[in-house]
C-alpha cells in the first residue's frame, strides 16, 4: 500500500458508533487510515452513494448497509470490512465474495463476554440458587438450612450444545474453574482430538438432556436449527435441572418449552434470548416462577461494546501487515455462523 494511507469510512448506526468506537479506538484507526467523510449510515449512503467511491476500508457495526452488487458498484475500491459486532448474515451477500472483499467480525470479542456470563449461570444453577431464592421468598417457615440435594460443583454434570466460539470458551472455562465437574457435549463437528483437549464427552442430544444437571445452548440460528430444542428434550431433564439459552431463541421450540415448564416447576430456564425478542406481551415467560428472563445482556452490552472496537484496531494492524486476520469470516464459514 506504500506510504499513502488507505481511505476509509465509518458506516453503521449512530448509536452503535458511539458505543463501539471510543476516542482511543478512533485515534488508533485514524493514525493508519484516512477517514474521508463524517459518519455514514445506510440511509446516507443510499442517498449519496458517491461517498463510497474512493473507500478501500469500511469500519462498521450494528446497522451496517446491505453489501450487494449496487453497493459494491458504488464502492469499486473496497477491499475489507471491519465489522465490530456479531452476526454478519444480515448484510453480507454473494457479491462480497464475488468481488473478493475481505471481512472480519467482532464475534470473537463478543464471545469473551458470553462465556464468563454463561459460566456464572452454570455455577449458580449447580448450586440451585434460583430454587432456593424462590423457596425463601415464597414459602413461609422454609428452613434455610434444610439439606436439600443439589448437584454442586464437585459431582455436577453440565451439557454444552454446540462448540463454536462461545461453546469452546465455556468448555475451557469449566475445565479451568470446575475441573471435577463432568462435561458432556453435543456437536456434530466435534472431533475426538478436540473432545480430549477440552475434557468433554461427546454424546447425542437426547442423552445430553437426560444426563445433565445444567444444559447450556450455544447453537447458531440457521434454517436447519430452528426449533431444534423441543419440549421433549426439556421434559426429559433431571429433577431440578436448569436450561440456559444465550444463543438464539428461535433454536428452541418455545411453546413446547413453556408447556413443560408449566408442568415441571422443578425445572429452571435461564433465558437471555427469546423468539420473538422480547417475548410477546402476555407471554408466560414473564410470569413463570421457574424462568429467569434477561434482555439479551450476555454478549457485549453498553461500555463492553468498546472491546469490539478495540478488536477492529488489532485486526486492522494484521491486515495492514499482510497477516491473516484472527476473526476473518470466509464464505465457507458463513453457513455455520450465527
Amino acid at each position: 500500500m506504500g506510504t499513502e494511507k488507505p481511505k476509509g469510512l465509518y458506516l453503521l448506526g449512530e448509536s452503535a458508533f458511539a458505543r463501539i468506537y471510543g476516542e482511543d479506538t478512533r485515534r488508533d484507526i485514524e493514525a493508519e487510515v484516512e477517514i474521508v467523510a463524517p459518519l455514514q449510515t445506510p440511509e446516507s449512503v443510499a442517498a449519496d452513494p458517491s461517498v463510497l467511491a474512493d473507500v478501500s476500508l469500511i469500519f462498521s457495526g450494528w446497522g451496517m448497509a446491505r453489501v450487494d452488487e449496487a453497493f459494491l458498484d458504488a464502492a469499486p475500491n473496497l477491499e475489507a470490512i471491519f465489522y465490530a459486532a456479531g452476526t454478519v448474515r444480515y448484510f453480507v451477500t454473494g457479491a462480497v465474495w464475488k468481488r473478493g472483499v475481505r471481512l472480519t467480525s467482532g464475534y470473537g470479542a463478543n464471545a469473551e463476554f458470553v462465556a464468563p456470563y454463561t459460566l456464572a449461570q452454570i455455577i449458580l444453577s449447580l448450586k440451585r440458587v434460583w430454587h432456593f431464592a424462590n423457596k425463601l421468598r415464597s414459602e413461609a417457615g422454609y428452613d434455610p438450612f434444610a439439606k436439600e440435594s443439589l448437584p454442586g460443583l464437585y459431582t455436577g454434570v453440565v451439557g454444552l450444545i454446540s462448540l463454536g466460539q462461545v461453546g469452546l470458551r465455556v468448555a475451557r472455562l469449566l475445565h479451568e474453574t470446575l475441573p471435577a465437574v463432568r462435561v458432556l457435549a453435543y456437536d456434530p463437528f466435534l472431533t475426538p482430538v478436540l473432545a480430549a483437549e477440552l475434557n468433554v464427552e461427546p454424546v447425542g442430544l437426547e442423552e445430553l438432556f437426560r444426563s445433565c444437571d445444567v444444559v447450556s445452548l450455544h447453537t447458531p440460528w440457521l434454517p436447519e436449527t430452528v426449533g431444534m430444542i423441543t419440549g421433549a428434550h426439556v421434559a426429559s431433564m433431571k429433577e431440578g435441572a436448569a436450561f440456559i439459552n444465550t444463543a438464539r431463541g428461535a433454536v428452541v421450540n418455545e411453546p413446547e418449552m413453556i408447556a413443560v415448564l408449566q408442568q415441571r416447576p422443578d425445572l429452571y430456564a435461564l433465558l437471555d434470548v427469546t423468539h420473538p425478542e422480547p417475548p410477546a406481551a402476555g407471554s408466560p415467560l414473564y410470569s413463570l416462577p421457574n424462568v429467569l428472563l434477561t434482555p439479551h445482556i450476555a454478549g457485549a452490552h453498553n461500555t463492553e461494546c468498546l472491546l469490539m472496537g478495540r478488536t477492529m484496531v488489532t485486526e486492522l494492524a494484521r491486515y495492514l501487515a499482510g497477516e491473516r486476520m484472527e476473526y476473518e469470516v470466509t464464505q465457507e464459514m458463513l453457513p455455520l455462523l450465527a
